[in-house]
């Protein structure tokens, strides 16, 4: 995975408590133990965890006061659980702990799976152009496996609700945000009116999606474009399967310069390989047996404004101390540009339209 590192989360944990309970709830599992805090990510603090017994990773909620649904280890657990006997690849799960004495919080245990994680959407690391596009199109493919999955079978029926995504998607976020807003940010206000009145009709598709797909929530093999692990499926639920692709595709729109949300804006795909939006999006078409995607300028527009508001929520936490990430408090100055970016979007849409 990523870089570890030892920080104030770290050193909260009473490690001899964890140690007994771990040692008695999850078959095998021998200490003693030391826990290594990955770098990145805003969310849920994740650590490897070192036993005698294997290694393992334990992901966390944070510590503090949480927004109401936010940070639901034990929903990722379900999930990835469920996934296992799927197409879809996911590291193998041990152990939910609901218990929040033994570590001050909700946590899992799960497999340690030792691959690749790209933060970079021009995969500069990769010396091939080949590799890179068997990587995007691993993505796509992966990506459609997971809007392909029977519900049924998975026990995921009743893993979220059914019918006008968008609609309550849409209200869930305005929510969010207003209760993590810091201060008036006239953008989000003209994109999230815009929504509002722009939401398509439901179409009646409904699926499992990730919520947060995107390159550096995927692991690859090492030197090779297979994907061994999806990961963070703390915002997955049942929903439309435009918005895990939209969201992917909004991210890769971003200019670089933003560090863990560098995108593509401005990069030559061709030249390395990288298949441009419409080929992406029609190749998700033709593996899911459609034939095109009505109102996409909403679905991205809409990606945007909901990744402004998690990141809203990010600055929000750091402002009272509990954020995951020590730099957390950096990233609420994107939350602006990126309303901006999906005003642009929706721009771009008229003008199209009124050649």
């Amino acid at each position: 995975m990523s870089q570890q590192s030892v920080d104030s989360t770290t050193k909260q944990i009473d490690i001899e408590k964890l140690t007994q309970y771990l040692t008695a709830n999850i078959d095998g599992f021998e200490g003693p133990i030391t826990l290594e805090k990955f770098a990145g990510g805003q969310s849920n603090p994740t650590f490897r965890l070192i036993a005698n017994s294997g290694v393992y990773v334990l992901r966390k909620q944070p510590p503090g006061k949480l927004l109401k649904s936010a940070h639901a280890v034990d929903r990722e657990y379900q999930v990835i659980n469920a996934l296992s006997n799927t197409d879809v690849p996911v590291a193998k799960v041990f152990h939910l702990c609901e218990d929040i004495d033994v570590i001050g919080s909700m946590f899992y245990v799960m497999e340690f799976c030792d691959g690749n994680i790209f933060w970079d959407a021009a995969l500069e690391k990769i010396t091939t152009n080949e590799q890179r596009s068997d990587m995007y199109d691993a993505m796509n493919k992966t990506l459609v496996a997971i809007h392909s999955v029977d519900l049924s079978k998975a026990n995921l029926t009743e893993y979220g609700k059914s019918g006008n995504y968008f609609e309550r998607q849409l209200a869930r976020w305005t929510t969010q945000y207003r209760a993590s807003e810091t201060h008036k940010i006239e953008a989000v206000d003209q994109l999230s009116e815009w929504l509002n009145v722009n939401t398509p009709e439901d179409d009646g598709k409904l699926c499992l999606v990730h919520g947060d797909y995107r390159l550096d929530n995927i692991m690859f093999a090492k030197g090779s474009a297979e994907i061994i692990a999806v990961l963070d499926w703390e915002l997955s639920t049942l929903g439309h399967p435009y918005s895990d692709l939209a969201y992917q595709c909004m991210q890769l729109r971003m200019p670089q310069g933003l560090g863990a949300a560098d995108g593509l804006l401005g990069i030559d795909r061709a030249a390395l390989g990288i298949p441009s939006e419409q080929e992406y999006v029609d190749k998700y078409c033709q593996r899911m047996g459609i034939d095109r995607i009505d109102n996409w300028h909403f679905y991205l527009a809409f990606s945007f404004f909901r990744l402004a508001a998690i990141v809203q929520g990010v600055a929000k936490r750091a402002s009272q101390g509990n954020a995951s990430n020590d730099n957390a408090s950096k990233i609420g100055a994107f939350v602006e540009p990126l309303a901006q970016m999906a005003l642009g979007v929706i721009k771009e849409h008229k003008a199209q339209n009124n050649k």
